[in-house]
């Protein structure tokens, strides 16, 4: 698949996580210059091709507006930032719903908000592309997490409505559902699971960096099971 973004500015969140640096250094090895928005200290300095601010909380407003104006003309926004909680219904308080709320649907929300006023004000009308993460727990819920399943499937939401809603400004958004990633943290976490069976970060950065390639015209409101063989 022709993935080229050579020279193009794109912004992910959750860079510094189990899958965001395989994501980075996909998306950025097809050419692009990634912005990553960090909340405390960043992992690795800035570079040509690599461009990290700090201090960025993505649940306040006004740190993602302000991150958002800051950055260049942007070509794509990546939104991988958020929380997994689970509890049973009767175990889960008023505070963790709000907590996964914040984490995942909040942080998705704002970040596609200011990454599409920075594309439509500063884009010349080229357009660009927003991805989402979801979850397969919002698509088959399982049980058992229900403010997780609840703030994924927000996520779903949004990211369908925003399709709709920019689509006259050919910004295509699509969100990814993964099921459980093979990632260093999950299998100390799961240690009897079989691994083979997850998707493994680099799968999945091969179907972000496709969904975000100038190439990719004509998938907009998707929700695009990623679920290895799980």
């Amino acid at each position: 698949m022709e993935t080229d973004l050579e020279g193009r500015h794109v912004v992910i969140t959750g860079g510094a996580g189990g899958l965001g640096g395989t994501i980075v250094d996909a998306i950025a090895a097809a050419g692009a210059v990634c912005h990553l928005p960090i909340r405390e200290r960043a992992p690795r300095p800035s570079d040509g091709r690599l461009q990290l601010v700090e201090g960025v909380d993505l649940t306040d407003e006004r740190a993602v507006a302000s991150f958002f104006a800051g950055c260049p003309p942007l070509w794509a926004s990546v939104h991988l930032a958020g929380g997994y909680g689970a509890a049973p219904l009767l175990e889960t308080k008023l505070g963790e719903l709000r907590r996964q709320l914040d984490l995942n649907l909040i942080t998705a929300f704002l970040c596609c908000r200011e990454a599409a006023r920075n594309i439509r004000e500063r884009g010349g009308g080229a357009g660009g592309r927003l991805v989402n993460v979801g979850s397969r727990a919002a698509a088959v819920p399982s049980g058992g997490s229900v403010a997780y399943t609840v703030s994924k499937a927000a996520v779903g939401a949004l990211t369908q409505a925003l399709a709709v809603e920019l689509a006259p400004d050919a910004i295509a958004v699509n969100a990814i559902l993964p099921s459980i990633i093979d990632t260093p943290a999950n299998r100390a976490a799961m240690p009897a699971a079989d691994f083979d069976r997850w998707p493994k970060p680099a799968e999945i950065a091969r179907t972000i960096t496709w969904l975000i390639s100038p190439q990719q015209t004509v998938t907009s409101g998707a929700l695009i099971p990623v679920y290895g063989r799980a």
